[in-house]
């Protein structure tokens, strides 16, 4: 469990991400966290099947991470089906779940109050790896800016 301001969440889904072997399945509402960003490329460079669902807001948002991962060659689609694609969650090979409130952005760790759970749980992944899926389901290709 981590807590924002500044108690180190970035830093736990950098480390985490380190641990991945297969796949890291990404939602996210706002993204704009270059270590974040990084390590997701990094993972994808050394063969980790990285895979991203971003809010629709996130097409034109200035200092977005979309352009970063997608130009990394991660697959990097838009939920546009909802008002809001509020998520905030990485499933690590199907068996580790981050999640909370925690936007995956600098405010976020320096300036909100949020929270971040680290769970390891294989059911629980599996539930979070088939709403991921959903997601994905009606979710379109991010063309880029």
């Amino acid at each position: 469990m981590y807590f924002a301001p500044n108690h180190g969440a970035t830093q736990a889904v950098v480390n985490c991400r380190g641990t991945a072997r297969s796949t890291i399945l990404v939602q996210a509402y706002s993204f704009t966290s270059a270590p974040i960003a990084k390590a997701l490329a990094e993972a994808h460079t050394r063969g980790v099947d990285v895979q991203v669902i971003l809010d629709r807001r996130e097409t034109g948002t200035k200092y977005s991470s979309a352009d970063f991962v997608a130009h990394a060659g991660i697959s990097t689609l838009i939920d546009g089906a909802h008002a809001i694609a509020h998520n905030k969650v990485m499933i690590i090979d199907g068996e580790t779940v981050i999640t909370g409130s925690f936007n995956f952005t600098t405010a976020a760790e320096r300036q909100n109050a949020e929270n971040l759970l680290v769970v390891r749980d294989r059911t629980l992944a599996a539930r979070y790896v088939e709403n991921w899926r959903t997601h994905a389901a009606h979710s379109s290709r991010y063309a880029g800016r």
